[in-house]
Protein backbone atom coordinates (compact mmCIF):
# COMPACT_ATOMS: atom_id res chain seq x y z
CA UNK A 1 0.00 0.00 0.00
CA UNK A 2 2.79 2.42 0.84
CA UNK A 3 4.64 1.45 -2.48
CA UNK A 4 1.43 2.23 -4.09
CA UNK A 5 0.89 5.76 -2.19
CA UNK A 6 4.56 7.32 -3.44
CA UNK A 7 3.73 6.16 -6.89
CA UNK A 8 0.94 8.13 -6.95
CA UNK A 9 2.72 11.14 -5.11
CA UNK A 10 5.15 10.73 -7.32
CA UNK A 11 3.12 10.64 -10.50
CA UNK A 12 1.43 13.79 -9.29
CA UNK A 13 4.04 15.95 -9.03
CA UNK A 14 5.55 14.60 -12.51
CA UNK A 15 2.10 16.06 -13.71
CA UNK A 16 2.79 19.36 -12.17
CA UNK A 17 5.86 20.09 -13.31
CA UNK A 18 4.80 18.99 -16.02
CA UNK A 19 2.26 21.42 -16.26
CA UNK A 20 4.71 24.45 -14.92
CA UNK A 21 6.94 23.49 -17.42
CA UNK A 22 4.08 23.60 -20.22
CA UNK A 23 3.19 27.01 -18.79
CA UNK A 24 6.54 28.21 -19.18
CA UNK A 25 7.18 26.98 -22.49
CA UNK A 26 4.13 28.60 -22.98
CA UNK A 27 4.86 32.29 -22.12
CA UNK A 28 8.15 31.52 -23.92
CA UNK A 29 6.75 31.31 -27.06
CA UNK A 30 4.53 34.59 -26.86
CA UNK A 31 7.79 36.86 -27.43
CA UNK A 32 11.13 35.40 -28.54
CA UNK A 33 12.43 38.30 -26.49
CA UNK A 34 10.46 38.07 -23.08
CA UNK A 35 12.53 36.72 -20.00
CA UNK A 36 9.79 34.70 -18.76
CA UNK A 37 9.12 34.80 -15.31
CA UNK A 38 10.33 38.29 -13.61
CA UNK A 39 10.94 37.78 -9.89
CA UNK A 40 11.62 41.37 -9.34
CA UNK A 41 10.19 43.63 -12.12
CA UNK A 42 11.66 46.43 -10.64
CA UNK A 43 14.97 45.75 -11.25
CA UNK A 44 14.21 44.98 -14.69
CA UNK A 45 12.01 48.08 -15.23
CA UNK A 46 12.93 50.98 -12.48
CA UNK A 47 10.35 53.64 -12.87
CA UNK A 48 10.91 56.81 -14.76
CA UNK A 49 11.67 60.14 -13.71
CA UNK A 50 10.71 63.17 -15.45
CA UNK A 51 13.24 65.91 -15.93
CA UNK A 52 13.16 69.17 -13.87
CA UNK A 53 10.67 67.61 -11.42
CA UNK A 54 10.75 67.15 -7.46
CA UNK A 55 10.30 63.47 -6.31
CA UNK A 56 10.27 61.96 -2.92
CA UNK A 57 12.48 59.16 -2.10
CA UNK A 58 12.21 58.13 1.77
CA UNK A 59 10.20 60.85 2.89
CA UNK A 60 13.24 63.57 1.21
CA UNK A 61 12.34 65.55 -1.34
CA UNK A 62 14.81 65.65 -4.23
CA UNK A 63 15.21 68.09 -7.41
CA UNK A 64 16.12 65.97 -10.29
CA UNK A 65 18.26 69.10 -11.38
CA UNK A 66 20.50 70.09 -9.20
CA UNK A 67 20.76 73.74 -8.93
CA UNK A 68 24.54 75.53 -9.82
CA UNK A 69 26.76 76.46 -7.34
CA UNK A 70 26.25 79.65 -6.08
CA UNK A 71 28.04 82.85 -7.46
CA UNK A 72 28.93 80.56 -11.20
CA UNK A 73 28.66 81.48 -14.62
CA UNK A 74 27.05 79.23 -17.10
CA UNK A 75 29.46 79.16 -19.83
CA UNK A 76 29.13 81.32 -22.60
CA UNK A 77 26.66 83.04 -20.74
CA UNK A 78 26.60 87.00 -21.97
CA UNK A 79 25.21 89.17 -19.50
CA UNK A 80 22.25 91.39 -21.24
CA UNK A 81 22.35 95.52 -19.65
CA UNK A 82 19.08 96.12 -21.21
CA UNK A 83 15.75 95.50 -19.17
CA UNK A 84 12.79 94.54 -20.46
CA UNK A 85 11.16 98.08 -19.73
CA UNK A 86 10.05 100.72 -22.19
CA UNK A 87 12.84 102.41 -21.24
CA UNK A 88 14.94 99.50 -22.24
CA UNK A 89 13.83 99.48 -25.25
CA UNK A 90 14.24 102.81 -26.02
CA UNK A 91 17.92 102.66 -24.76
CA UNK A 92 18.79 99.14 -26.56
CA UNK A 93 17.33 101.11 -29.38
CA UNK A 94 19.82 104.38 -28.75
CA UNK A 95 23.05 102.77 -27.66
CA UNK A 96 23.34 98.93 -28.67
CA UNK A 97 24.94 98.17 -31.99
CA UNK A 98 25.55 94.46 -33.68
CA UNK A 99 29.36 93.21 -32.65
CA UNK A 100 29.21 91.37 -35.74
CA UNK A 101 31.92 92.76 -38.08
CA UNK A 102 29.85 94.50 -41.27
CA UNK A 103 33.12 93.27 -42.84
CA UNK A 104 31.21 89.44 -43.05
CA UNK A 105 28.20 91.34 -43.69
CA UNK A 106 27.34 88.73 -46.10
CA UNK A 107 28.07 85.66 -44.61
CA UNK A 108 25.92 86.64 -41.13
CA UNK A 109 22.65 87.85 -43.25
CA UNK A 110 23.21 83.81 -44.95
CA UNK A 111 23.12 82.50 -42.07
CA UNK A 112 20.39 84.85 -40.65
CA UNK A 113 18.59 83.94 -43.37
CA UNK A 114 18.81 80.36 -42.15
CA UNK A 115 17.57 80.82 -39.12
CA UNK A 116 14.82 83.46 -40.03
CA UNK A 117 13.49 80.25 -41.93
CA UNK A 118 13.36 78.25 -39.05
CA UNK A 119 12.12 80.65 -36.20
CA UNK A 120 10.52 84.07 -37.84
CA UNK A 121 8.94 83.63 -41.51
CA UNK A 122 5.43 81.95 -40.00
CA UNK A 123 4.60 85.07 -38.68
CA UNK A 124 6.67 87.70 -40.43
CA UNK A 125 6.38 85.78 -44.02
CA UNK A 126 8.92 85.11 -46.73
CA UNK A 127 10.10 88.81 -47.42
CA UNK A 128 8.78 90.35 -43.66
CA UNK A 129 5.64 91.64 -44.75
CA UNK A 130 3.62 90.08 -42.12
CA UNK A 131 2.03 87.99 -44.58
CA UNK A 132 3.48 84.75 -42.77
CA UNK A 133 0.84 82.14 -42.57
CA UNK A 134 0.75 81.96 -38.80
CA UNK A 135 0.93 85.75 -38.88
CA UNK A 136 -1.82 86.24 -41.07
CA UNK A 137 -4.46 84.74 -38.62
CA UNK A 138 -3.53 86.77 -35.83
CA UNK A 139 -5.74 89.77 -34.80
CA UNK A 140 -2.81 92.17 -35.43
CA UNK A 141 -0.45 90.95 -37.93
CA UNK A 142 3.30 91.67 -37.05
CA UNK A 143 4.30 95.06 -39.00
CA UNK A 144 6.10 95.06 -42.46
CA UNK A 145 10.17 95.04 -41.72
CA UNK A 146 9.60 97.62 -45.17
CA UNK A 147 6.68 99.62 -43.97
CA UNK A 148 6.16 100.41 -40.18
CA UNK A 149 9.38 98.85 -39.22
CA UNK A 150 11.72 100.05 -41.83
CA UNK A 151 13.68 102.51 -39.76
CA UNK A 152 13.83 100.08 -36.79
CA UNK A 153 17.05 100.72 -35.18
CA UNK A 154 19.09 97.14 -34.92
CA UNK A 155 19.28 97.80 -31.01
CA UNK A 156 15.31 97.41 -31.03
CA UNK A 157 15.55 94.54 -32.71
CA UNK A 158 17.72 92.66 -30.84
CA UNK A 159 16.37 93.67 -27.88
CA UNK A 160 12.11 92.39 -29.67
CA UNK A 161 13.99 89.16 -30.29
CA UNK A 162 15.96 88.81 -26.70
CA UNK A 163 12.02 89.54 -24.47
CA UNK A 164 9.25 89.32 -27.36
CA UNK A 165 7.35 92.02 -28.63
CA UNK A 166 3.66 92.02 -28.44
CA UNK A 167 2.48 88.95 -29.73
CA UNK A 168 6.04 87.59 -30.50
CA UNK A 169 7.36 85.85 -27.83
CA UNK A 170 11.39 85.47 -26.22
CA UNK A 171 13.50 83.84 -28.24
CA UNK A 172 16.50 83.90 -25.97
CA UNK A 173 16.12 80.26 -24.62
CA UNK A 174 16.03 79.13 -28.08
CA UNK A 175 18.64 81.51 -29.98
CA UNK A 176 22.25 82.50 -28.63
CA UNK A 177 23.05 86.29 -28.61
CA UNK A 178 25.57 85.60 -32.01
CA UNK A 179 22.27 83.90 -33.78
CA UNK A 180 20.25 86.97 -32.85
CA UNK A 181 22.67 89.53 -33.95
CA UNK A 182 22.97 87.75 -37.14
CA UNK A 183 18.87 87.47 -37.54
CA UNK A 184 19.06 91.32 -37.21
CA UNK A 185 21.68 91.59 -39.76
CA UNK A 186 18.88 89.25 -42.01
CA UNK A 187 16.31 91.89 -40.66
CA UNK A 188 17.84 94.96 -41.58
CA UNK A 189 18.25 93.22 -45.28
CA UNK A 190 14.38 92.83 -45.49
CA UNK A 191 13.92 96.55 -44.27
CA UNK A 192 16.12 98.02 -47.28
CA UNK A 193 17.89 101.28 -47.08
CA UNK A 194 16.94 103.51 -43.70
CA UNK A 195 15.20 106.59 -44.88
CA UNK A 196 16.03 108.43 -41.52
CA UNK A 197 19.82 108.50 -40.09
CA UNK A 198 18.28 107.91 -36.58
CA UNK A 199 15.68 106.06 -34.66
CA UNK A 200 13.00 105.18 -34.65
CA UNK A 201 9.44 103.33 -34.26
CA UNK A 202 7.86 106.67 -33.00
CA UNK A 203 5.43 108.07 -34.94
CA UNK A 204 6.47 111.46 -37.01
CA UNK A 205 3.68 114.58 -36.22
CA UNK A 206 2.06 115.57 -39.09
CA UNK A 207 3.07 118.72 -40.97
CA UNK A 208 1.15 121.80 -40.39
CA UNK A 209 -0.63 122.44 -43.55
CA UNK A 210 0.92 125.47 -45.55
CA UNK A 211 -1.32 128.72 -46.27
Amino acid sequence: MKKNSQTIKLAFSTAIMGVLLAGFSACGKKDANSPGVEFMPDMYRSPSLEYYSVHTVDGDTINNAMKPVAGTVARGYIPYAYPNTPEGYEAAGLNLHNPLSADNKAQWEAEGEVLYSKFCIHCHGATGGGDGKVGGKLPGPPPAYNGPLKNLPEGKIFHSITYGKNSMGSHASQLTQEERWKLVYFVQKLQGPKEVAVDSTKVAAPEKAKK
